[in-house]
């Protein structure tokens, strides 16, 4: 163990009934350092860090806290010996104030009463350690995802925390809204604070980050300096083997039917004119800053949203969609950005959420066909490889990566010809998204038709054939894959009108 570590977790094992969830794992956190912690999902990065912050108690192994070993029996210890943890998802009360989010339960009182004033004079010296500019008094709710993030790293910083555990900090935040975050990670590791870095966004931890711990199916794999090693080693650890990367071709232009067309949809000022085509076999990207109205259009041909005009034909013939019913009767399906909430039955089995969208199919006469479910499940949880102990696991057990997989069979099982994908790989490590990326690609050589949304530039450059970009809701340009560039997209993504 380093002679400066705060932490030093050693031999580190937790098992779950049917499932050894970390064996012998080990991770050390030194101050001021800015320390990566990255691995597939279900490789066990959350469960370590779940027994480092009390939520999870350690069947074997010990933890070394500034060179003493510790038992962390609960949150609350965590806390009070300064270790703190942002969730990626933020656990904000939005109906209170800024200062008082921050000291919740731990308000400053006169008597029987709040002390408003001292409350926000403790906010405001928080703040003005971290060149912040936020008013304590502000309702949560007025504050963007970014200034929410910035007040829970406040909220750890006023229990002195020393270490701070970030769980995928920048996944709902602007360039320039990490650039923010990226400064005051800079003064906390420059005020000695360790800080455990989880991310999938390999570029940011070459940018930030001073040491990066890989771990892999539950196990320890290896700690590296991140100025030692390429993205492409990172990724190789991560997944046990190499990842390919492959360009798209250009798809014949006329070599393959038309097998959708949109013609002048609109929809107040969030979608203005939108008209292009889907060809049979082809991926179709679209690209654009947060905003610009890629989902808007996903939803809009899907049903979910009305529209004030436009035409939609599917193989030359119009139709009237005017809900998702419409559009699964038409042989579309919808991969939803927010798989949880509008996806998948999250407290059902991976059976029923493949079954959901064709339950007329296994039916007769109001009785279902539990055998021909169970046997259509384990064809996809075979030929998608969905990683599951059975058909009967419950989905919200799953790595977001198997998830996406449980989605996309259920819109497969349900035989559609069109897929429109929001977001594919939002959340989902680099090793399942090159299984993804293998499944699109698979999909478009079966002649299914996708059109895919994401915000990230080489997946969208990576796996489109033709690629348009929009910005404020309307259609600014199209390029096909072999003019296609970051510069040419982020130029058209910036066109407003």
């Amino acid at each position: 163990m380093s002679s400066r570590a705060l932490v030093c977790m050693e031999g580190i094992v937790k098992r779950f009934p049917g499932v050894l969830a970390l064996n012998g794992c080990r991770f050390e956190l030194q101050a001021g350092e800015v320390h990566a912690l990255v691995g597939e999902n279900g490789a066990g990065k959350s469960t370590l860090m779940k027994i480092l912050t009390g939520v999870y108690a350690k069947d074997e192994g010990r933890i070394l806290y500034e060179g003493q070993e510790v038992g962390i029996p609960n949150t609350k210890a965590a806390q009070e010996m300064g270790i703190s943890i942002i969730h990626q998802e933020l656990n904000m009360m939005p109906h209170l104030t800024v200062a008082q989010n921050i000291f919740i339960g731990r308000e400053p009182r006169r008597g029987w009463f709040l002390d408003e004033k001292a409350l926000h004079r403790r906010t405001q010296e928080l703040f003005d350690g971290m060149n912040l500019q936020l008013d304590p008094g502000s309702p949560v709710s007025e504050l963007t995802v970014a200034k929410q993030q910035m007040v829970e790293i406040a909220k750890a910083l006023s229990f002195d925390s020393k270490v701070l555990i970030m769980d995928e900090p920048t996944a709902a935040l602007t360039q320039s809204e990490i650039e923010e975050l990226f400064r005051i990670i800079g003064q906390l590791r420059s005020r000695g604070v360790g800080i455990v870095y989880i991310s999938h966004r390999m570029e940011e931890l070459k940018r930030i980050t001073d040491r990066i711990t890989v771990m892999r199916d539950g196990c320890y794999i290896d700690t590296v300096r991140t100025e030692a090693i390429t993205i492409d080693q990172i990724i190789a650890m991560m997944v046990g083997r190499s990842i390919q990367h492959v360009s798209r071709p250009s798809i014949g232009e006329n070599g393959s039917p038309v097998v959708l067309e949109v013609q002048g949809l609109s929809r107040g000022t969030q979608l203005r004119n939108i008209s292009f085509h889907l060809r049979q076999g082809e991926i179709l990207g679209f690209a654009g800053l947060m905003g610009a109205g890629r989902t808007e259009v996903a939803r809009a041909v899907f049903g979910a949203d009305p529209v004030d005009q436009g035409e939609i034909r599917i193989h030359g013939r119009p139709v009237k969609i005017r809900q998702p019913h419409d559009a699964v009767a038409h042989g579309l399906g919808y991969l939803s950005e927010d798989r949880k909430q509008f996806g998948l039955l999250i407290d059902m089995d991976v059976r029923s959420n493949i079954a959901v969208a064709s339950y007329s199919g296994y039916g007769r006469w109001g009785w279902m066909n539990d055998r021909s479910m169970d046997e259509a499940a384990e064809q996809y949880v075979e030929s998608l490889k969905i990683k599951t102990p059975g058909t009967g696991q419950l989905v919200k057990f799953l790595s977001g990566g198997n998830q996406q997989k449980v989605v996309i069979s259920k819109w497969l099982a349900r035989d559609c010809d069109i897929l429109i994908f929001d977001e594919p790989t939002r959340g989902i490590d680099v090793g399942a998204k090159s299984e993804i990326y293998a499944l699109l690609e698979q999909l478009a050589g079966e002649g299914k038709a996708i059109i895919m949304i994401s915000s990230e530039l080489p997946e969208i450059l990576r796996l489109s054939h033709r690629i348009l970009v929009m910005c404020e809701g309307r259609i600014t340009g199209e390029l096909r894959s072999r003019e296609a560039t970051q510069e040419n997209i982020m130029r058209l993504a910036t066109m407003r009108s």
